[in-house]
């Protein structure tokens, strides 16, 4: 029996109708932009024609693998969004993205996903924060593989080139600030130091939203469990003069603090008002609404992939980052991505 014909790049470009040129560059994420239509084309001849690409191989002779590496906490809510437009991103500007879950900020498996992403030779990586910390971190990230933060705020420059950080602290600032001008004297922030980094910016936030309102706000900060919600909302309703501000650690937290008081029949919001963040489907969709803020999630993740082109970029790349390049001449080393108040049921009577 003959061994079957191996598929070149030519049967593929004569598939396709384009040049060597365009399905190299294609399906070797060659770093010049293709239009949506050529890409496509070229993608469905490959996979039509059964054409497979040694990606080791061109990786090593290139000593450029075209793929970025992703380490989030997890895939659901905020980092599963946050991942798939990073996706789209990268794929736009010529990169594959391999997404990586810490299972939670598991400081264990992030080192064992930055290790396996080094190994595979990745261009550049892009981490939302790293629970390791700064010393575990720099250990393995040496070799001079760029790595970008999501949610990383102040860390050294010899570990991450660059962070792209959501304006919580603002947020949770302006969200004490709002609950005081709906009335509320005593506001409580309900927190989750799970998440640490990003705990510390909304505790900081809400801080600073106190010392803006002035005198006359009694406050708090507490974290909570799901197991204690009940008893938090009971004691809150019977112990204190409506109404009362709780700025929740993000949206899920928030649904769980407004179910148990609905459960027990306090008026929302006239005697508990309620703000997340994120501004997640559930608090579109839950009854009431929930105030929270809004990510510019496209944004963010521009901001990230566009830190590491500019390092990554080598001539045949420097068309590609041009206008984010003029965008960013001035750009500070860590950005602070503001995010917008959605306002519903939960604070106000709409």
């Amino acid at each position: 029996m003959s061994k079957p014909k191996q598929v070149t790049i030519v049967d593929v470009a004569e598939a396709a109708g384009v040049s060597i040129a365009t399905v190299s560059n294609v399906l070797n994420r060659g770093g010049i932009r293709s239009s949506k239509e050529t890409i496509r084309k070229v993608e469905q001849a490959a996979e039509r024609l059964g054409y497979r690409r040694n990606t080791m191989a061109a990786g090593l002779s290139r000593k450029k693998t075209y793929e970025l590496g992703l380490i989030v906490p997890g895939l659901n809510g905020y980092y599963g969004l946050l991942a798939e437009h990073l996706q789209v991103e990268a794929h736009n500007a010529g990169y594959h993205l391999s997404v990586f879950s810490s299972g939670g900020f598991d400081p264990e498996i992030e080192r064992r996903n930055l290790e396996v992403l080094l190994q595979r030779r990745v261009d550049g990586l892009i981490c939302h924060g790293l629970a390791m910390g700064f010393e575990s971190t720099r250990s393995i990230v040496n070799s001079g593989t760029p790595l970008v933060l999501i949610n990383g705020w102040d860390w050294p420059e010899d570990i991450a080139i660059g962070a792209v950080n959501l304006g919580f602290a603002t947020a949770s600032e302006q969200s004490v600030k709002l609950l005081a001008d709906g009335g509320c004297k005593k506001i409580i922030y309900v927190g989750s130091k799970k998440a640490k980094a990003v705990d510390e910016q909304r505790r900081i936030g809400f801080l600073r939203g106190v010392e803006l309102v002035g005198t006359g706000i009694d406050y708090d900060l507490t974290d909570i469990k799901e197991i204690e919600v009940e008893a938090f909302i009971h004691n809150l309703h019977g112990s204190l003069t409506p109404p009362v501000g709780l700025v929740a650690f993000d949206d899920h937290i928030a649904l769980r603090l407004l179910s148990a008081a609905m459960k027990m029949g306090i008026d929302i919001p006239n005697d508990l008002k309620i703000v997340g963040i994120n501004n997640d489907y559930i608090a579109q969709h839950s009854y009431p609404g929930l105030t929270s803020w809004d990510i510019p999630y496209t944004y963010q993740a521009k901001k990230a992939i566009g830190k590491l082109l500019r390092k990554l970029q080598n001539s045949a790349e420097q068309k590609l980052a041009a206008d984010q390049e003029k965008e960013s001449l001035d750009e500070a080393r860590e950005i602070d991505v503001p995010l917008t108040l959605i306002e519903r049921q939960s604070t106000k009577t709409l």
